[in-house]
């Protein structure tokens, strides 16, 4: 699977720790940055991650700030993203299984790595359930709809 990741300067050091972690479990991982420490705006990290999944040139996102607040808001401004904050075990498997979240975010500075290598792990396993969810996931499809119609 193809996976975009990104974060700020916060995240960063998580980053890279999720970067290798989703290597080793033999996914292509697209690095949108950022590449060090140094502020940045986390939105245009955001806005990568989020278009690479939109595009099709990712399957998955994941996208990690101090938080993870900034970047969930930011990446469901892309039509077509579904980025889910995650803060533990439950909530990982909650957006995939519920929500079908194509992109989940965390924070660098609130999660352990051991704790974000698992929401990711159970996040990427855990199928769609698809049924009353998808009407649910329809209403978003048609908001968004509405949206762009003005």
């Amino acid at each position: 699977m193809r996976i975009a990741i990104g974060s700020d300067h916060a995240g960063f050091p998580m980053k890279e720790i999720i970067k290798e972690f989703l290597s080793g479990m033999g996914h292509q991982v697209l690095d949108m940055g950022t590449h060090s420490t140094d502020s940045v705006n986390y939105a245009e990290f955001a806005e990568a991650v989020a278009r690479a999944v939109a595009s099709g040139k990712a399957h998955r996102g994941v996208l990690i700030c101090g938080t993870g607040i900034g970047m969930s808001i930011a990446a469901n401004k892309v039509e077509g993203v579904r980025a889910a904050l995650v803060h533990s075990e439950y909530t990982a498997r909650m957006a995939a299984l519920h929500n079908n979240a194509n992109v989940i975010t965390f924070g660098g500075r609130v999660e352990s790595p051991e704790e974000a290598k698992r929401f990711v792990k159970i996040w990427l396993e855990t199928p769609f359930e698809g049924g009353r969810h998808t009407r649910r996931l329809k209403k978003i499809e048609e908001m968004e709809e509405k949206c762009k119609e003005g």
